[in-house]
């Protein structure tokens, strides 16, 4: 089965670049391969990391830290808060965070460089210096030398002023850098939640350290009782210009009153009343008392006219006499007289019948009683009347009395709302100068009373032992910081990656059988190699470097069972498959690049097929750089050019060598000829090639590679398959992905690729967990050793 005339579509498709390989997931044993690989790298910058730090360490003159601990303690302001006019407790930590901006501040630096007179310190101002601030120094002397900076405005040139006014400048120029400089250098820092301030100064002098820090706490403690004293101090002059105000404000607010109350004759009671609420008050009491007299009235009256409009038949019966008036008696006779007649007249008609004269008699007697009762009723409405009519005469009376007092009460509850506010305002400045006055006293004894509230607890002591640079974190920093730029530069390396390590990555990035690994033998060829013409003399050809070239050509024959041997009887197991049935079989080796080891291959492959025993061609056709004729130290002259072009058989410029009976074609180079691929692609080849086939069973062919010319191109459509040479670690996976889309005529007939130059130590790196090159040391037992492989090849 011919593998060539495979129609496109049902070729493995190309798989995905290498960005469309991507996993969704991070990949563990990917980058445990990535660590392994990388390992020398992180290893080696971690070594360099630590000398770094060593260095660091012998360049460092060492610093010591002496620390003084300041307790604002408000214990100590108790006495003085009980008699302060302002209460100096601190209740946030936005206090304890002023206490430290005031122990870092430009005023106390002052007073601290001025006391220990530290600009006039050498060791102060000049201290030793590490190799690092040392570079960093020239640094910047060497960038202020360049771009020198301009003078500070209103200087001018110093050098101009006379001697004493330069040396005055220079003088305050040194205080203010040894102020500046004391004050970056001071560390004032919290400790934890509590009220306790840690005040400390590192230098390379352990005395200094120390009489800096103890002079920056006196400092700060005498600041504090200033402080306290100057504020206590302004508080009382303060106080004492604001009584003098509040005193006479107090008394002009007073006589405001008195004055006002007089003008509006607002006189008042003995509770504070005034004499027009009271009357008004008395009014509403007594209205409210003949209210209720009209009410009563007004019932008792509308009561009894209801009776008498009644009519006098039901009068009797309706009449309701109350017990507290004077003419109840009367009617209650008359009621008793009414009823004792009535039950007589009762009986006489119960026994003699209404018509009796009797009965008669009873019954008109009746009449005028209840005639009498009426009559009396009549009386008795007609007085209540009046006492209505009374009871609401008074009331009206009331009423308009007081409409009258609150008319009045009105004016007068005006003029005591701005009354009273005259009067708050008299109590308030009065209130306020009794305040002041306490206040001012309180001041006045303060300034006598001088306590401050901070106490030093922790003096500060002469350091025993140095507090930087500390040998075990820089040398822990150093190997970490060197081991991240392994990392680093490892991960670099990595993402450079882009060429071929395993046969897995063949499969895949490209979708390419893959035959196997050819392991690097000998050394590399000379960079400095040219064609033939450039080496005629019989030395130069029997020079080391070509007994070399020559030797790496027959690593097949001299070595049939190493590694390199095995992979390329894989490749002929791989062509014989794909090319099953057909008599002889031209086999193409081709490269992407220069310099990849493909006439290496080809001349190995072809060395072991002709071992072995089948009749085998060689022929060399890189005709622009025969390399294969260079290696194989072949001095004739004539060539494949020569035989195509005059139309002559393989056997007229054939080589044949004497141990494996392998002919070999050369290739000679002719000037600048360059239409080589329409030779290879000429009638005259194609006649060449069916004559070698008459004899060879394989027709190995070295073949230009397939980026810098088209030659392979060409030679295409005479070759069965072919066998891609890349070179591990060195062709890019693009460039050969680039290669297959673009000529699928010659993807097409590629039976599969090697990787040649395989550094096999390296190459278990590459390998994922459970993959063959993992285990090549394993297989060492079934392959001739490597140095015996490399012996051979230098022979």
């Amino acid at each position: 089965m011919n593998y060539a005339n495979f129609p496109l579509d049902k070729r493995m498709p190309l798989p995905n670049s290498d960005a469309g390989n991507g996993e969704d997931f991070i990949d563990v044993e990917r980058l445990l391969g990535m660590a392994a690989r990388q390992a020398k790298v992180v290893a080696v910058c971690a070594v360099i990391g630590l000398f770094l730090g060593m260095l660091y360490l012998q360049t460092t003159p060492p610093k010591y830290v002496s620390v003084s601990s300041v307790l604002i303690d408000e214990g100590l302001n108790k006495i003085v808060d009980d008699i302060s006019a302002a209460s100096t407790t601190m209740q946030t930590d936005s206090a304890i965070l002023s206490q430290i901006e005031i122990l870092t501040s430009t005023r106390l630096a002052a007073v601290v460089v001025d006391k220990l007179k530290l600009d006039q310190n050498d060791a102060f101002m000049n201290p030793p210096q590490s190799g690092l601030a040392q570079g960093v120094s020239l640094i910047r002397g060497l960038i202020q030398y360049v771009h020198p900076s301009s003078p500070m405005p209103g200087m001018g040139d110093i050098s101009k002023l006379d001697p004493a006014t330069r040396d005055a400048l220079i003088a305050a120029s040194r205080r203010d850098y040894a102020i500046l400089k004391l004050q970056n250098e001071i560390r004032a820092d919290r400790v934890g939640r509590s009220y306790v301030i840690a005040l400390g100064y590192q230098a390379t002098d352990p005395g200094l350290a120390k009489a800096i820090t103890k002079a920056y706490a006196d400092a700060y403690l005498a600041d504090q009782l200033d402080a306290s004293f100057d504020a206590t101090e302004r508080a009382a002059v303060w106080l004492q210009g604001r009584l003098t105000e509040l005193r006479e404000s107090s008394q002009q607010a007073s006589l405001a009153v008195e004055k006002f109350r007089a003008e509006h004759g607002l006189s008042a009671n003995s509770d504070g009343q005034l004499m027009s609420d009271k009357q008004l008050a008395d009014l509403n009491a007594q209205l409210i008392v003949a209210q209720a007299d009209t009410a009563r009235a007004s019932a008792r009256y509308q009561q009894y006219k209801s009776i008498v409009d009644s009519g006098s038949d039901n009068a009797f019966n309706d009449a309701a006499i109350s017990s507290d008036q004077p003419s109840s008696s009367v009617i209650s006779s008359l009621k008793t007289r009414y009823l004792a007649v009535a039950k007589r007249q009762q009986d006489v008609e119960a026994n003699f019948g209404p018509q009796h004269p009797q009965a008669v008699a009873l019954a008109k007697e009746k009449a005028d009683i209840s005639a009498q009762i009426f009559g009396e009723l009549k009386q008795l409405t007609e007085s209540y009347r009046n006492e209505y009519e009374v009871a609401l005469a008074r009331e009206t009376a009331l009423r308009a009395n007081v409409a009258a007092a609150q008319g009045k009460s009105s004016i007068d509850n005006q003029s005591q709302v701005q009354l009273r506010d005259l009067d708050q305002k008299a109590t308030a400045l009065t209130t306020l100068y009794q305040t002041f006055l306490g206040r001012y006293e309180e001041a006045a004894q303060q300034r006598s009373f001088p306590v401050g509230k901070i106490r030093i607890i922790s003096d500060a002591s002469t350091p025993l032992s140095a507090s930087s640079p500390r040998t075990v974190i820089v040398l822990g920093l150093s190997l970490v910081l060197g081991v991240l730029m392994g990392a680093g530069f490892g991960g670099l390396n990595e993402f450079n990656e882009r060429f071929f390590r395993t046969g897995e990555e063949v499969r895949d990035r490209v979708g390419l059988k893959f035959l196997g690994y050819l392991p690097s033998i000998g050394s590399r060829p000379a960079k400095d190699d040219k064609p033939a013409e450039a080496q005629p003399d019989v030395k130069a050809a029997r020079s080391p470097a070509a007994l070399e070239r020559r030797a790496r050509m027959r690593v097949s024959i001299d070595a049939p069972a190493s590694m390199f041997s095995e992979t390329l009887r894989s490749a002929k197991i791989a062509f014989d498959v794909v090319m099953e049935g057909q008599g002889s079989r031209v086999v193409g080796v081709i490269s992407v690049l220069p310099g990849e080891g493909k006439s290496t291959v080809a001349a190995n492959l072809a060395g072991l097929l002709a071992a072995n025993g089948a009749r085998t061609l060689l022929i060399d056709g890189d005709l622009r750089n025969p390399g294969l004729s260079r290696s194989l130290g072949m001095e004739a002259e004539q060539g494949l050019m020569e035989a195509v072009v005059n139309g002559q058989t393989w056997q007229s410029v054939g080589k044949i060598d004497r141990q494996t009976k392998l002919a070999i074609i050369p290739a000679v180079l002719r000037g600048n000829f360059s239409h080589t691929s329409e030779l290879l692609s000429s009638a005259g080849m194609r006649r060449f090639i069916e004559n070698a086939k008459e004899t060879f069973e394989y027709i190995v062919v070295d073949l230009p590679p397939l980026g810098p010319v088209v030659d392979a191109k060409a030679f295409a459509p005479l070759v069965d398959g072919f066998v891609l040479v890349t070179e591990w670690g060195r062709t890019p996976r693009a460039m050969v992905r680039s290669m297959l889309e673009s000529e699928p005529y010659v993807a097409n007939k590629i039976v599969g690729a090697v990787l040649n130059k395989v550094d096999l130590k390296k190459l278990a790196k590459y390998g994922s967990f459970g993959a063959s090159e993992k285990f090549f040391d394993k297989y060492s037992s079934y392959y001739l050793d490597k140095s015996e492989v490399r012996s051979k090849a230098t022979v």
